[in-house]
């Protein structure tokens, strides 16, 4: 089993592109388990509710991989849970970080903010470029200091798509793609 994850700001095409990777390639999709939560609860979160949304995911997850599909694609995992916790309250419970560094997975595609337009929906809250590119440098620093294999995703939607199509491909055939780095 091959597990691949998308990670970067909200409205970079990570749902989107799940679904293109396993129209595509097939597998199975984990999707982000804080809409989940959130479309429960009926209200917004707040920093108690950090470890429960951690568990959720972290649950998720678990269960795609007891499925052992040939991929795994993980709309998101613990380091966007990591990074709006900091974001929102400053703070996040420590084993949330030391759980993600327990964990394998096989290929991140970073997508950056630039390229596409942010679109809006009740859940999202970073229209500013600026706000977003945060998200994607501290993104990018979090793979890069946990020496973590990743490639960024870029341009427009077609060339995301293509980008993307490109990396699993070569994740499948037993590569890293060519444009991966691995810190």
């Amino acid at each position: 089993m091959k597990t691949l994850v998308l990670c970067g700001p909200e409205s970079s095409g990570k749902s989107w592109l799940s679904g293109e990777i396993q129209a595509h390639f097939g597998g199975m999709v984990v999707g982000e388990y804080v809409r989940h939560f959130i479309e429960r609860e009926q209200r917004d979160t707040c920093y108690a509710d950090i470890p429960a949304i951690a568990r959720g995911q972290l649950a998720w997850e678990d269960h795609g991989r007891q499925q052992a599909p040939a991929l795994l694609i993980l709309d998101t995992h613990l380091l966007s849970n990591i990074l709006w916790s900091r974001a929102l309250f400053s703070d996040c419970p420590e084993w949330i970080e030391q759980a993600l560094d327990e964990r394998h997975y096989d290929l991140h595609l970073l997508l950056r903010p630039e390229g596409v337009d942010w679109v809006s929906d009740d859940m999202r809250c970073q229209p500013r470029l600026e706000e977003r590119q945060v998200f994607f440098d501290d993104s990018l620093h979090w793979l890069q200091s946990r020496q973590r294999p990743y490639q960024v995703i870029e341009g427009n939607w077609h060339q995301r798509s293509a980008q993307a199509m490109a990396a699993v491909s070569d994740l499948l055939n037993g590569q890293l793609p060519a444009s991966a780095t691995e810190c």
